[in-house]
């Protein structure tokens, strides 16, 4: 199942890390480290060039999305429903 980031960017549920939201996340010192590392390294894909709402850690990049992390979250959760219907 692939969980839709927003623009034209989906992603394979198994690769997710974590999803979280971007202001409450960036005030920490270690995902400000982390962040920067992955930016070093070409490992950070903007989504949007709008206004930046969520980070999705996956397993070999970290995405910046204009899609809130709470409407993500509520994605993931249907497609689990779906999941267990089959």
């Amino acid at each position: 199942m692939y969980l839709h980031l927003g623009s034209d960017v989906s992603v394979n549920v198994n690769e997710i890390v974590g999803i979280f939201d971007i202001e409450k996340v960036t005030v920490q010192s270690y995902m400000n480290e982390y962040l920067s590392y992955c930016q070093k390294n070409g490992k950070i894909y903007y989504v949007s060039l709008d206004m930046p709402k969520s980070i999705i850690v996956c397993s070999d990049v970290v995405y910046i999305s204009n899609v809130s992390c709470m409407t993500l979250r509520k994605r993931f959760g249907e497609l689990c429903k779906i999941t267990e219907a089959r």
